[in-house]
């Protein structure tokens, strides 16, 4: 069969989004993972699945999967992009729609600036929360990294997904890559980590490069965007409303702190349209 999708982007972090809300057809691992390459299918950093909502409370319902297959639990970008569709396409006159995710509810909201605001909902400090095999919480985590004979040390918290935040001075100079992997895949993280790494400009403004489980660096991370500025806010280092740098562009982020939810804006877009067989 073949189906229509939409390609789309946030910041440089781009999605296939596939709209089932007029029905549902298989999406087997297997074959997201074909749709992913950029060879010989779509190609995209996650596939966004559209669905309607089961719950009266909410909209709709989305899901998220990494190139892999792999279904995952949170994207901000593609938060902001599933907006920018809902309304492009006429689906939802509300503002804000609300969506429910495999563990949380989101609340959308398009900006008269063309922008996207997410409720991300609360960030999380316990280690069960992420999952991280660690006896308590701590402001800083120390970990060896084996694979790479180091050691690094970095906030946890989850943001609906889960993130390790690692300071360091000069993005340029830091191997993201190899740190990321080792750190992304350490037997203390049983689900993997998103890693990102935060360089401090000043009190509201940081720049920041994310290593993402499944698709590994890519141009923007909205949850590792909110994981890094809220770390910040929680350490005393940065104030909100914190401006983060991203290769792809900008997003601000504002966290009150304590239960407070997490608020995103930032650009989405859509790219192209069409369809596919599977």
């Amino acid at each position: 069969m073949r189906i229509s999708f939409t390609k789309m982007h946030g910041l440089g972090n781009d999605f296939m989004l596939i709209d089932r809300t007029a029905g549902a057809f298989d999406l087997s691992p297997e074959r997201v993972a074909a749709l992913s390459d950029r060879r010989r299918g779509i190609g995209f950093d996650q596939l966004l699945v559209l669905e309607a909502g089961s719950d009266p409370a909410v909209d709709f319902h989305y899901r998220i999967f990494n190139p892999d297959g792999a279904e995952v639990e949170h994207c901000g970008n593609g938060a902001r992009c599933l907006a920018r569709y809902i309304a492009d396409k006429g689906l939802s006159e509300r503002n804000p729609i609300m969506v429910s995710t495999v563990n949380r509810r989101l609340e959308l909201r398009l900006l008269d600036n063309g922008e996207v605001s997410v409720d991300m909902g609360c960030p999380d400090f316990t280690p069960s929360a992420l999952p991280f095999l660690a006896e308590r919480r701590q402001p800083l985590y120390q970990r060896q990294l084996e694979s790479i004979g180091a050691s690094v040390n970095f906030a946890a918290l989850s943001m609906g997904n889960p993130h390790a935040v690692i300071l360091v001075e000069d993005l340029a100079d830091t191997a993201v890559k190899t740190i990321g992997k080792a750190l992304g895949k350490h037997v203390d993280f049983p689900a993997g980590v998103n890693v990102g790494f935060m360089e401090f400009e000043n009190r509201n403004r940081i720049r920041l490069r994310v290593y993402e489980r499944g698709p590994g660096e890519t141009p923007a991370c909205g949850s590792g965007a909110c994981a890094a500025a809220v770390s910040g806010i929680e350490s005393e280092l940065l104030d909100s409303p914190v401006t983060v740098a991203l290769t792809g562009g900008e997003l601000k982020i504002d966290w009150q702190g304590g239960v407070a939810p997490v608020f995103m804006s930032g650009p989405a877009q859509a790219v192209y349209e069409g369809t596919v067989k599977i």
